[in-house]
């Protein structure tokens, strides 16, 4: 399974995924003649883009995927929250498996402060991939899994330093600890997590201020054994 960055964090959120029969899409917050241009043009060759939750980095260019011929699936909360309609606009549930070419992919709960957001499970022959950001916390353990592209946002220390410091507000850090997984946290959810199948681990939506990317890299490849990657990286 080919994974892809296009982009990761809070200025927009887009990741191909890949496995050589089929290529879909996580999230449309990129614009997107730049993700044309991550797929050297190549958007043909997509077969379904998912979206994770209403939150501009995420959806943001949502229509502009739509009206370019792409089908879009989205819980009907998300869609609800975004107000579009469009013939190619697929709502999902909860838990429901979806087949697009030779991936099989579901949606389930996952914890943000928005309408009915969720994480992926995608599966392709001996793959499986879990996709989980803007949660603070995963409620499901997977046996299995392969590959991970999981959100390491904050270390929860850290941003309380830069709440002292004055770098970001308390109320900011408040939302951030109820709507996004920390270090610790993801640590945690490994360690409960069957790994033995597990080839890589992808980091994503790294915050720019409270996360130090290379130290949360060090502890994730000392607990799992695994390469981790930093998006954008």
């Amino acid at each position: 399974m080919d994974i892809q960055i296009i982009g990761s964090g809070s200025s927009g959120n887009s990741y191909k995924i890949s496995d050589g029969q089929t290529a879909i899409l996580l999230e449309a917050g990129i614009q997107f003649k730049k993700v044309q241009q991550a797929l050297k043009f190549k958007t043909r060759q997509i077969k379904a883009v998912f979206i994770t939750h209403e939150h501009l980095d995420h959806s943001k260019y949502v229509m502009d995927f739509l009206k370019n011929g792409l089908d879009v699936y989205m819980t009907a909360g998300t869609k609800e929250a975004l107000g579009i309609s469009h013939y190619r606009l697929h709502t999902i549930e909860y838990r429901e498996v979806i087949r697009i070419g030779s991936f099989t992919v579901m949606p389930f709960e996952a914890q943000h402060d928005v309408a009915e957001p969720c994480s992926y499970l995608i599966k392709s022959g001996d793959s499986k991939l879990l996709f989980a950001t803007d949660t603070y916390y995963i409620k499901y353990t997977i046996p299995g899994l392969t590959h991970m592209l999981l959100e390491v946002n904050h270390d929860y220390g850290y941003m309380m330093e830069n709440v002292e410091k004055g770098i970001i507000h308390k109320a900011l850090a408040n939302r951030i600890m109820k709507s996004h997984l920390n270090i610790d946290n993801a640590i945690k959810y490994l360690k409960s997590s069957d790994l033995s199948k597990l080839r890589e681990i992808t980091m994503i939506h790294l915050s720019k201020d409270n996360a130090k990317a290379n130290e949360f890299k060090e502890r994730i490849q000392k607990v799992t054994g695994v390469p981790v990657k930093i998006a954008g990286r």
